[in-house]
Order: C-alpha cells, then structure tokens, then sequence
C-alpha cells in the first residue's frame, strides 16, 4: 500500500471543533462547576475522601463541601460509607459514559474497523479523540497480549507524546499546534520522551509527510504504538486510530511498514470524506 500524505493543515478550526464557551457569561451557573469540582476530586489518587479531604481538594468550606456532596449523594452520583462517613463515586456516574459510547457517530462508525483490525494483527487496537492537550480513549479492543490493562476506555495521555495524540496534531494548523504546546506540561515521562517544542514540531512535519506516526518507550517504557488520524471532511482530526504493541513482540523489519499500512487504511475507511468527493 502506498504511503498516504497528510493534507496541508488548514490555519483555523472548522465548524466540527467546538468553540470554547466564556465562563463569564451570565448564562454561566456557576453550582454546576462546584458540583463538578465535588466529582472530579475523586481523580484516582484515593478511592474514599472524607468530607474534609473533599473540601481541600475542591477548595470548599465544610460547610458547601458538605451541601455539594449532600445534593450529589441523594441524586444518587457519590455513595457514603455509613461507618467511615466518607465518599466514593457512584456506578450512575457510568450512565455518562455509556450515553456518550452509544450516541456518538464517530464510535458507532469505527467500532466493527476497529474489531477487525484487532482479529487481524492479535494486538491492542483504539480508537482516541483529542480533548484540548490529551488524548482520551474511547474505544479499545485488547487481545491476549495487551501491554497495559490499565489504560481502559476514559483513560487520558498526552497528546505531544503518543502516537495517536501526534497523529492528530500533523492535522492542525501550526499557530494550532504552537499554541497546544504553548500549554503543555511537556514532562520526560521515559528517557525516549521528546519534550523539546522544536523536536516535537519537527516530528509533526515528518508525520505529515508519511501520513501516520510511530512512538517506542515515549509514554510506557516498553510500549510501541503506530497511528493514524480520522479526519473530517476538511482533514481535520476528529480521531485517531493505534495498535500498540509490547516491545517483546515487535520485530521492526516485519511490523513498522505492514502496522503502519493497515492503521492508514483503517482510519481511511472511518474518515467522512472531503466535500468535493462527495
């Protein structure tokens, strides 16, 4: 298979990536963000908080902290121990989850791809979205081999340092691609972690050109990942798909090049085509 060329990225968003709301607004409720504050202190640290732990990681008094978990216990979204007296997230929160899986075309498009290509090369196969500096998986397929059983669907990594995440910035504009960095914690997760912002745009330049990209040790030591993106009809990111492989089982001569084709021809069956095919 020919190696497929990422179009010239456009400069500015299309009408698909969606325009950041103001939080100054007078539509803004500023409660939701309170009781969102209340969830998202439950961030995998610890499973239980107690009402003061909530309170310090929210920055809450007692008092709202407890109103705040009160409101979300009866509503059924955090559980109470009733000997401990401290919090942990409720199953209900997964209603979220399994709305978003079941209600979006992008998953319901690439789920049978993916299931394929899975059978196909008997290795981790996903399907991610970017959300502004990470990548968030949304559809994973494990086999008998997979590398890392703690990366389920939800699990998010940054974008500058994955192959899903560089293959959804090669289809950005630059001032897109500055500007992602710009706000980028660009941590050294291994020794192989690029974290040079010149490095890093250099790579995307080398990844348009061949269309996917390939990452070895740059998040997980041991992990070996090939990408591509699913574009929109303009050439825009609106996904990725990976196979990762464990460094056990890679011999490069054999699966770059063939890994590397199959991941371009997946996402190009899943990508809506461009207006003017249509």
């Amino acid at each position: 298979m020919a190696t497929q060329k990422i179009s010239k990225p456009r400069a500015k968003a299309s009408s698909d990536d969606a325009t950041p709301l103001s939080t100054e607004s007078t539509l803004y409720v500023q409660s939701v963000e309170k009781a969102m504050k209340v969830l998202t202190a439950f961030d995998g640290s610890k499973r239980h908080l107690s009402l003061s732990e909530i309170a310090a990681a929210t920055g809450f008094d007692i008092s709202a902290a407890q109103r705040f978990t009160y409101t979300l216990a009866a509503l059924g979204y955090l559980l109470k121990d009733t000997q401990s007296k401290k919090y942990e997230l409720s199953p209900k929160l997964l209603d979220f989850t399994y709305h978003y899986l079941v209600s979006n075309e992008l998953v319901s498009r690439a789920a049978p791809y993916l299931q394929q290509l899975a059978a196909e090369v008997e290795e981790a196969t996903n399907l991610t979205v970017r959300l502004d500096t990470d990548i968030v998986f949304v559809l994973r397929i494990v086999s008998r081999n997979v590398f890392n059983a703690n990366v389920i669907v939800g699990s998010r990594l940054p974008a500058y340092c994955t192959a899903p995440g560089l293959a959804m910035l090669a289809t950005l504009g630059d001032d897109e691609v500055d500007d992602i960095l710009a706000r980028t914690n660009l941590v050294a997760y291994t020794p192989s972690t690029l974290t040079n912002v010149r490095k890093i745009k250099e790579r995307i330049a080398r990844i348009r050109k061949v269309g996917y990209s390939h990452t070895e040790d740059e998040y997980f030591m041991g992990d070996i990942s090939t990408a591509a993106a699913v574009t929109n009809q303009d050439g825009r990111a609106i996904g990725a798909i990976n196979i990762a492989v464990p460094r056990v089982r890679w011999q490069a001569e054999r699966d770059e090049r063939r890994f590397a084709d199959l991941v371009l021809s997946t996402a190009s069956a899943i990508s809506v085509r461009r207006r003017q095919e249509i």
